[in-house]
């Protein structure tokens, strides 16, 4: 017996568990980083971190601190309550964020040199997002309240009057009737001023029937207060009956004492204004801006204006790409940003005097850039092998260093696939990018079955991204070799490239996805030819139903989450009605045949292929009928089919065991019709 192994023998040591292949279990319950905030002498990073809680099917979120140099990652709060959005006070010496302990979510202070969370909001009404005032005097809180309300009393005593109501009915005037996951109850999500000493919230934006932030996804990035703390500039859509089908999001300028209405900053642009950001010595507001009123998936330019004088100029208008989030360097001469860029996301420093663009990073998928101490900047970045941390570079783009590890424990037991990326000749023999991961203990001399990824949108990308829903990783360690083809009609090529795929769902795209594929058995030979699934959600699973009738013998099986089968049916069912209206080039009474050119449910005699389907019973995007009248279809032709349906869930899986169950079913669904 060796002497090293009697040496652990003896001393009663166990020997550290071999690493295992990454599986969905271990993708759940990675520890997940996010809204890194850098503070105002740009030496410290205050950051999020979620874990996740199994037996009570819940994430937790934490505050965590890290010097600039990576050393001392501290946890901040540990309440069981979940903690989140940090927010730097001017002097640097606490920390506001958002908190459900006590049972609602508001605003607390935390000092950082010793002492509990205090509480500084006590609203009646649940605070979603924040922004801080320059000198820390005042906060702007969103609430949803009811836009007649004059006050917060006006919203708590209709609420009660509300919960002693017999009746549950509901009545309607307008669109939106539902929006994402949510029935419309009467309230829109307002800002209300209140001083951080305490006192009376002010709604700036009484009466007007808007959200700010914009639902469902808007947040603190939407709004801020004005550099002398007077104004509060904000997105909103306030476009009335039409709102469903509008994408006019403006800014406006609301004074903090909601004595005057707020005043439209953005009127000759009818598409979508957004993220405003002032420059450190206030004298320019930066904010993004599509020019093409009803297309969501417009390019995002940088739009600069002088304050408070009002003149304009676009940043960015020979930049091909959509910037992300804004931040300024601490002189005012550059502007940081994200942008996807063929197949990665990249930090980007924007020359605010040219509009130059310069990256930062190569390779991976880089979020929430900011300035740092020393001329560095720090920025979130994951890759397809690894999940979020925090990273520093300098301003030329060199130095590039890791601040965190905030799985580091977790992925020592953890093998991954090998990626790369690649590219073939595609629709008009136009350049098409993909990735391939291979499986988890890799041998050149087999073959191995394929899981044919095809990414949601239209307008997305399946690049170098670690993502917690789709991950081919999970493939890759279960055996199969994972392929993603950025088809015509992806972000990050240009805009022309994602303009491509409007009015041509089934065409171009298709076509790529086909000789994607020919690309990739042809450039590697491990990939079996015969033993393959195509998988896809939202777009990508209306794309495995267009497959299903104009590909037939292309794989094996075919998985379809919240997939469309009929686009004139869910014209009608949808709630965000600019999406179909742009896509399809109009409506489908005046041009019927663009929502028939590309529907899948006129090729279901062609269906032969098995196909699991599946749905969530939230989802308003693309409604639960939709998959059910394709698991319909299949059962009705007598095609082996299943169907998984989650009546908690939306457009996405979320709730940590679902999204268990999700692989489960799916990886089972692949192995019954590639590994017989």
């Amino acid at each position: 017996m060796p002497l090293s192994l009697l040496a652990a023998l003896a001393l009663g040591a166990n020997p550290a568990p071999a690493p295992h292949p990454f599986n969905q279990q271990d993708l759940v319950t990675l520890r997940r980083l996010s809204s890194p905030r850098v503070s105002p002498d740009g030496r410290q990073v205050a950051y999020v971190l979620r874990s996740t809680d199994l037996e009570a099917n819940r994430g937790r979120t934490d505050l965590w601190l890290v010097n600039l140099d990576g050393s001392a990652p501290r946890q901040l709060t540990s309440d069981p309550s979940s903690d989140s959005d940090p927010v730097w006070a001017p002097d640097g010496k606490s920390l506001f964020f958002l908190s459900s302990r006590g049972g609602s979510s508001q605003v607390w202070r935390l000092p950082l040199d010793g002492g509990e969370p205090l509480p500084v909001t006590k609203l009646p009404l649940d605070v979603n997002s924040f922004a801080l005032s320059r000198d820390g005097q005042q906060l702007a809180v969103a609430l949803d309240a009811r836009p007649d309300c004059a006050d917060l009393a006006c919203n708590t005593q209709r609420a009660a009057e509300a919960s002693k109501k017999k009746t549950t009915g509901r009545a309607y005037d307008q669109l939106f009737a539902r929006h994402w996951d949510t029935w419309k109850d009467g309230t829109r999500s307002h800002l209300f001023v209140v001083p951080v000493a305490g006192g009376t919230a002010v709604d700036v934006m009484k009466g007007m029937d808007a959200d700010a932030p914009s639902k469902p996804f808007g947040g603190a990035e939407e709004f801020t207060f004005t550099p002398d703390g007077k104004g509060i500039v904000f997105a909103a859509r306030d476009v009335g009956p039409t709102e469903s089908w509008s994408t006019d999001l403006d800014l406006f300028l609301a004074p903090v004492d909601g004595k005057t209405k707020p005043r439209k900053l953005t009127e000759k642009n009818r598409a979508t204004d957004t993220s405003p950001v002032f420059s450190p010595d206030g004298k320019t507001l930066a904010y993004v801006a599509m020019s093409r009123p009803g297309f969501e998936a417009d390019r995002y330019r940088v739009i600069l204006r002088t304050w408070p004088g009002g003149q304009e100029r676009v940043l960015t208008q020979d930049w091909d790409r959509s910037a992300g989030s804004l931040a300024w360097s601490k002189d005012g001469a550059t502007l940081y940003t994200t942008a996807n860029d063929v197949g990665q996301n990249t930090v980007f420093a924007l020359d605010v005097a040219t509009g130059k663009a310069r990256s930062l990073t190569q390779g991976g998928s880089a979020d929430g850039a900011q300035p740092a101490a020393d001329g560095q900047v720090v920025y979130a970045m994951d890759d397809l092998d690894s999940p979020v941390d925090l990273y520093a570079v300098k301003a030329d783009g060199t130095g590039a260093r890791q601040l965190t590890q905030v799985n580091k424990d977790a992925l020592a037991g953890l093998k991954f696939g090998a990626f790369e990326q690649f590219n073939f000749p595609g629709w008009n023999n136009e350049t098409v990018h993909g990735y391939v991961v291979k499986p988890v203990d890799f041998d050149p001399k087999r073959q191995y079955p394929l899981a044919f990824l095809i990414h949601g949108g239209p307008q997305g990308s399946f690049g170098n991204h670690f993502h917690y829903r789709w991950n081919p990783q999970v493939y890759a360690g279960r055996g199969y070799v994972a392929v993603m083809i950025d088809f015509h009609g992806s972000t990050g090529y240009g805009q022309a490239f994602t303009d491509s795929i409007s009015g041509d769902w089934g065409g171009k795209p298709l076509e790529d996805l086909q000789k994607g594929l020919n690309a990739a058995l042809q450039k590697y030979p491990f990939i079996h030819k015969t033993k393959r699934c195509a998988l896809g959600g939202s777009y990508g699973g209306y794309m495995i139903n267009w497959i299903a009738g104009n590909w037939p013998d292309g794989f094996q099986c075919l998985v379809n989450h919240d997939g469309i089968f009929d686009e004139r049916a869910a014209y009608y069912d949808t709630e965000e009605l600019w999406f179909p209206e742009w896509e399809h080039k109009g409506l489908p009474w005046e041009k019927p045949e663009s929502y028939e050119k590309f529907n899948p449910v006129n090729q279901v005699a062609k269906w032969k292929t098995p196909m699991l389907v599946i749905h969530g019973g939230k989802d308003y995007r693309v409604v639960d009928t939709q998959g059910i009248a394709t698991f319909t279809a299949l059962q009705r032709r007598g095609i082996p089919s299943r169907f998984l349906y989650f009546p908690d869930e939306n457009h996405w899986v979320l709730k940590p065991q679902n999204s268990i169950q999700w692989h489960d079913e799916v990886l089972g669904w692949l192995d019954r019709w590639t590994r017989k």
